[in-house]
């Protein structure tokens, strides 16, 4: 297949677009590399360079004519959307719609974009089911919930299959472990340099930790079904990506121990504003639509990222 990814050249993106190169796919890059790198980015792959919300993103996506277009650029950082919220929304809304746009006027037959946990803010409970409450506590989380009513409404009428997927905590190999890294990143990136992890609050919290690897195997089969994917419904083309499983912070931190070589002090800080003291995913759904579960451990994929970070660059 002719598959689209934007964002190919950051963390997610790139580790999926070497995953399409070797299954046989013909792969484009749309990427303005604000957060990504040139050193990520597969030689193989046909590239633009462009922010997605540039008037050039439309002829681009026509010129590579994608039969699926996955949807990975983003504006992603939590901070930067409380700190500019006009700028969050431009890119993760009126920029969805752009993607959308394009994708079906290329003549694609399915596009695939990226949502987060973001979106349902403070669980009612845990796991959380697509059709659950949505309340996002930040500017970030709500760009995204409304990225994904902009993505549904270019393309219901389009006729052109769809889905969002709301990715849980993503970790693994590529993932920089500055700025608004996840909190895998951040431990890896300490421990590697020498400098205690800090834990904010008291290391009770859990998340649900998934691989990268385990996302680029739900955007794959993802991509492939044969299933359609925009189903009926509100949270008919929503499908969680995760574990289910959660995972305290404090946890987290003994198991990278030993694969980082890391037996120094944890410092702790107080809890930040807002901080969700519990949050898992329910991923039943993508098993029971387009076959897909979790593959790799916690401790499998802890052991490949702590390499990764412990390699010298």
């Amino acid at each position: 297949m002719r598959i689209l990814v934007t964002g190919g050249a950051g963390f997610i993106g790139s580790n999926l677009v070497f995953s399409l190169l070797s299954g046989g796919h013909q792969v484009g890059v749309i990427d303005d590399l604000s957060t990504g790198s040139m050193a990520n980015l597969h030689p193989a792959a046909w590239f633009r360079r462009l922010d997605i919300t540039d008037s050039a993103l439309h002829d681009a996506v026509g010129e590579f004519r994608p039969e699926v277009v996955i949807h990975l650029a983003a504006q992603a950082s939590i901070t930067a959307s409380q700190r500019d919220p006009e700028r969050d929304r431009l890119v993760n809304v009126e920029g969805t719609r752009a993607v959308a746009r394009a994708a079906a006027d290329a003549g694609a037959r399915r596009v695939l974009s990226a949502s987060s946990a973001a979106v349902y803010g403070v669980p009612v409970s845990v796991p959380i089911g697509e059709a659950d409450p949505k309340a996002p506590e930040n500017p970030y989380g709500r760009s995204k919930l409304d990225a994904e009513q902009a993505l549904a409404d270019e393309l219901r009428p389009a006729g052109v299959d769809f889905a969002v997927v709301r990715f849980a905590n993503v970790y693994g190999p590529r993932q920089d472990w500055r700025g608004e890294g996840g909190v895998v990143a951040i431990f890896c990136g300490r421990m590697a340099a020498g400098e205690s992890p800090v834990i904010y609050g008291d290391g009770t919290q859990t998340r649900d930790f998934i691989y990268v690897g385990d996302i680029v195997f739900a955007l794959l089969e993802a991509a492939e079904a044969e299933a359609t994917l925009a189903l009926p419904g509100e949270d008919g083309p929503a499908y969680n990506i995760s574990t289910g499983a959660e995972t305290s912070v404090e946890m987290l931190v003994q198991h990278l121990r030993s694969p980082m070589g890391y037996f120094g002090m944890v410092e702790k800080e107080p809890a930040r504003p807002g901080d969700v003291a519990r949050s898992a995913l329910d991923p039943t759904k993508a098993g029971e639509v387009f076959g897909w579960h979790a593959r790799v451990s916690l401790e499998a994929g802890l052991a490949r990222t702590a390499a990764w970070f412990k390699q010298p660059r």
